[in-house]
Order: structure tokens, then C-alpha cells, then sequence
């Protein structure tokens, strides 16, 4: 627990930047789930899941429940108060994050869009979009968009643009296809490394919606279509094999820190609020 709490404290500092950043130019994967949802009986049926992943009426289509949790007892009372929260750092969208040692049933493929939505539209993302525009005017990592109000309205649109396509390829579009589950399932226990390398294979490593686990494709080739779709509207220096290449490894990188943000996020938030 102390080499956890240490490893908290440094995620605490290093993160949130790179949180923003997997927002708009790197997409990652983002709802809370409440730990303790409840099944409904109707009509002496069997249960049915009644609680909605992210907020909104809309959101029907996201609904489960958590199944009977697997974990000894005493795991399940250590992090009892470790749960996943709808936001990092109160802020940064965590739609897409669910609670350890919990099962849910398989979300549809409008329920793979409705999460999308949400993460590409969520208010954040034009916040840090605005400063991610500002930041590669001021450093002219693209000097051919040009500066003044003209080039940060091209460098904006751009960086949004890759943001959204990078959330629909990698958490609807391609998931609805592979039949693929886009959420982060927690471990929340063991030792710091071994959580850390869970958070890292699950870049390539996914559940499928019947509850398996599959290569990744959602992520690794979701990914490279969004590096690939950018050709179509960056200026033409910027195209070609070696720069899509380039693209799809910054936005794999993303996907990475996002999954260790996504797996911490339980015990900085615990550790900010000392919660013994």
C-alpha cells in the first residue's frame, strides 16, 4: 500500500496534462459506473439492469447492472471506498471507467455511440481543444495553418476534429464492428506493478461483448483510422505513411496514460480526500 500511495502521489502531478490532452487529440475511454446498482424483477421475469452509465435521459441505450462480484470478501471491504467517479481530477470525463471486481452486461451498438457522444461533446473537451490550438500556434508545429485569428481557427477545428473521429473509431464505430466492449474494467487490487501492467495491456488487450477477451482492435486499429483520416484535412507536408505513423503512436500513447489514469484515479482520489 505505501509503494501504491507513492505511485499515487506522482500520477497526481504527471497525469492530468496528459488526461486533457487523450481528450481532444487521443481518445479514450470514459463512464462511471455506480458499484451498487440494483436489478428490477417485472412481470416474474428475470432482472433486468436499471441504472444508466453516464447522465441523461438519453442514455437508456447504456444501462446495466453489475453481476454477482467474484472477489473474497475481504478484497471487496478493502476497497469498498475505491470507487470510479465520473470525472478525474473533477474535471477530466471518466464515463467509460468501471468500479473493480464488477461484471456488466454487454452495451449495444447505439449505446457504444450514445458513450462516444458524450465523451467527444463533454464541455471539457473545447476547453482543452481551445489550449491544445493555442499551444501549437504559439510553437507553429503546423507553420502552414499560419498565426492570428485565422490560423488558430484552422489549428482548432483540426485538433477537435481529431479528437471526435478518435472517440467514434475507438469507442463506437470499431467496437460496434468487433463486437468489443470500449470500457476500462478496473482491477483496483494487487500490488502497484501488477496493476500497472494490467492498465498497460489493456491497450491491446479488451473484453469482447459475450464477456471474453480479445485483441484490442477497437484501440490499436481505431486508432490508426483516426491517424489516417487526418491526411484528408492536415496540409499536405503534414500526410504520408511516415506521419500517419507517427499520429497513430502519439494516440496509442494516449490510450496508454489514459488506461494507468483510469486504473489510479481510485487511489488519488483516496489519498486527496483521506478517506482511512
Amino acid at each position: 500500500m505505501r509503494l501504491i500511495r507513492i505511485a499515487a502521489v506522482v500520477l497526481l502531478a504527471l497525469l492530468p496534462p496528459a488526461l486533457l490532452w487523450s481528450q481532444t487529440a487521443g481518445p479514450d475511454k470514459k463512464d462511471s459506473q455506480a458499484s451498487e446498482q440494483q436489478a428490477q424483477e417485472s412481470d416474474g421475469a428475470a432482472a433486468s439492469p436499471s441504472s444508466s452509465d453516464v447522465p441523461g435521459e438519453d442514455l437508456q441505450a447504456v444501462e446495466r447492472a453489475p453481476l454477482p462480484l467474484t472477489a473474497p470478501a475481504e478484497i471487496r471491504n478493502q476497497h469498498s471506498d475505491h470507487k470510479q467517479t465520473e470525472r478525474m481530477f473533477w474535471v477530466v470525463p471518466n464515463f467509460a471507467a468501471v468500479n473493480p471486481d464488477t461484471q456488466l452486461p454487454p452495451l449495444s451498438a447505439r449505446g457504444k455511440f450514445v458513450l462516444a457522444m458524450h465523451d467527444s461533446m463533454d464541455y471539457s473537451g473545447f476547453t482543452w481543444t481551445a489550449v491544445l490550438a493555442g499551444q501549437a500556434m504559439a510553437t507553429r508545429s503546423v507553420p502552414e495553418l499560419g498565426t492570428g485569428v485565422k490560423g488558430y481557427a484552422r489549428y482548432y477545428w483540426r485538433t477537435f476534429a481529431d479528437g471526435v473521429s478518435g472517440t467514434f473509431f475507438t469507442e463506437a464505430i470499431v467496437p460496434a464492428i468487433t463486437r468489443e466492449d470500449p470500457r476500462y474494467y478496473t482491477m483496483g487490487h494487487g500490488g502497484f506493478f501488477r496493476r500497472f501492467g494490467y492498465a498497460l495491456s489493456r491497450t491491446v488487450i479488451t473484453k469482447t461483448d459475450s464477456g471474453g477477451s480479445s485483441f484490442n482492435w477497437s484501440e490499436v486499429v481505431g486508432n490508426a483510422l483516426e491517424a489516417g483520416l487526418s491526411n484528408a484535412y492536415y496540409p499536405p507536408q503534414e500526410r504520408g505513411g511516415k506521419q500517419t505513423a507517427r499520429d497513430w503512436g502519439t494516440q496509442m500513447e494516449s490510450a496508454v496514460l489514459n488506461n494507468i489514469a483510469k486504473e489510479f484515479w481510485p487511489d488519488i482520489r483516496h489519498l486527496i480526500l483521506r478517506h482511512d
